[in-house]
């Protein structure tokens, strides 16, 4: 299949008017008065961000899916994306047509269309980028650098299964050996993260500064706090973790240094939020209503340093950093 005849027969399908079939050389898009636009790209690379000859469905959905999750905390509504492919030389019609199928179903579920992109080939691994394109009322998207002093932080969900979802995929050994529906949640976690779009309009009401787990907790946390020029501290034992996961921790010998893997590991896609403790109750009552989890993690402070306390309300030494592309 060329790059004419996938665009045709597997793309076009799902553009939407702005994308004028994808048969020009740009997409065209009015937006609505007292909307700001928000974009937001993410680059996924064979081999760093997906397992290598993983060029079908799985990985489609879960570029959009991390593109999401950036626009659910920005508490933007998402319309449209471009697309940009670079296919590794001979990858088979099969397998186009099975990531254009992950596009479509993601799509579908989230309501927003191709606006148009790029496509070419390469000697080297697959490489794939989307520029998601969304909507949020005029001055109204919570950005990072705004949290305060005494505030809050809370996270959605639960932590660490797409760490050990990575580990199942990738073929590394879990010890305890987990049964089969752990397997099926941490690899769900991993492949197919659900973007917390359900929450942005509580964001928008509560949240002073909010972010997507993307390159770890702890490091996410930091990209809030060092924006905010702010330091944190931050109590493992309130982080949320799946009942797998919670079970894996407690088969660890060393349970600090296991609880550090899960806190700095990433790709959780989780929203990490910020806000003033005179919410709280407030705040664990709506999301509840709403069916999201949340759970207070640890709060604001002055200084720069963020600090772990573990259950007995000890810090100890953690490195943030999360992961590093260079």
């Amino acid at each position: 299949m060329d790059e004419f005849e996938f665009i045709k027969t597997c793309l076009a399908p799902l553009a939407g008017p702005e994308g004028l079939k994808l048969q020009d050389d740009a997409a065209v898009m009015t937006p609505l008065p007292g909307l700001d636009l928000i974009l937001a790209t993410d680059t996924m690379v064979e081999g760093v961000h997906f397992p290598n000859g993983h060029y079908g469905g799985d990985t489609a959905e879960r570029l959009l899916r991390v593109n999401l999750s950036d626009l659910a905390a920005k508490t933007g509504r998402p319309v449209g994306y471009l697309l940009s492919i670079a296919w590794p030389k001979n990858v088979s019609a099969e397998l186009m047509q099975g990531f254009a199928s992950g596009l479509r179903d993601v799509q579908k579920a989230y309501d927003f269309r191709l606006y148009g992109g790029d496509t070419v080939s390469t000697s080297g691994p697959m490489v794939v980028t989307a520029t998601l394109i969304g909507v949020v009322p005029e001055g109204q998207m919570v950005k990072r650098a705004e949290a305060q002093a005494g505030d809050d932080i809370w996270v959605t969900g639960s932590i660490g299964d797409a760490c050990l979802g990575l580990k199942y995929v990738t073929g590394h050994d879990i010890t305890p050996v987990p049964d089969g529906e752990a397997l099926w949640l941490w690899e769900e976690a991993y492949l197919r993260p659900q973007p917390r779009l359900l929450i942005r309009k509580l964001l928008r009401k509560y949240a002073s500064a909010s972010i997507d787990v993307s390159d770890g907790l702890l490091a996410d946390i930091g990209h809030i706090t060092t924006a905010s020029k702010l330091g944190c501290k931050i109590y493992t034992a309130d982080v949320p973790l799946s009942a797998p996961t919670q079970k894996w921790l407690s088969g660890q010998g060393d349970s600090q240094k296991a609880i550090v893997e899960l806190v700095t590991a990433g790709d959780d896609y989780e929203i990490v939020f910020t806000a003033s403790p005179d919410h709280k109750e407030d705040i664990a009552r709506e999301y509840k209503n709403l069916g999201v989890h949340v759970a207070c993690i640890g709060q604001c402070m002055t200084g720069n340093d963020v600090t772990l306390l573990d259950p007995n309300n000890k810090s100890f030494y953690a490195e943030p950093a999360g992961y590093k592309h260079f």
